[in-house]
């Protein structure tokens, strides 16, 4: 599903839950520990909430005790486009959507070793979850 990330304000205000909006377009995050995918392992496949483009395998996604879903890699390189983000007084690494431009977290170099090192730290409003077929 592909849409029109030029959406304005008040479209995407329609589209999304107000916590939605908040972090998908104004690049809020939830609290820790309170993301209904924070402690979710079933397997499927994770979507962007804004426009429904495949973001993160469920394989990929492990416990970090981070506080939000963590994973290792994207489900596609294409998937997530990668941001300097110096707000908060810190530098960090913002990831979003590639198709409708929605925050989604940031991304770490502290992840398992042996699976790449890296640690997606993804809101779990950004994302929704499909899945698998039995």
């Amino acid at each position: 599903m592909t849409i029109d990330f030029t959406l304005s304000a008040e479209e995407w205000r329609k589209r999304l839950s107000p916590e939605q909006f908040h972090i998908l377009r104004e690049k809020g995050t939830e609290r820790a520990f309170t993301g209904k995918y924070d402690k979710h392992y079933d397997a499927g496949e994770y979507f962007c909430a804004g426009c429904g483009q495949k973001l993160f395998a469920s394989d990929a996604k492990y416990n970090s005790g981070c506080g939000w879903p963590a994973f290792t890699v994207p489900a596609d390189a294409e998937a997530v486009d990668e941001h300097r983000d110096t707000s908060h007084g810190m530098v960090r690494t913002e990831v979003t959507c590639s198709n409708c431009g929605g925050h989604l977290g940031h991304v770490f170099p502290d992840g398992p070793p042996d699976q790449g090192g890296m640690r997606y730290c993804i809101n779990s409003a950004a994302i929704d979850f499909e899945p698998e077929d039995k």
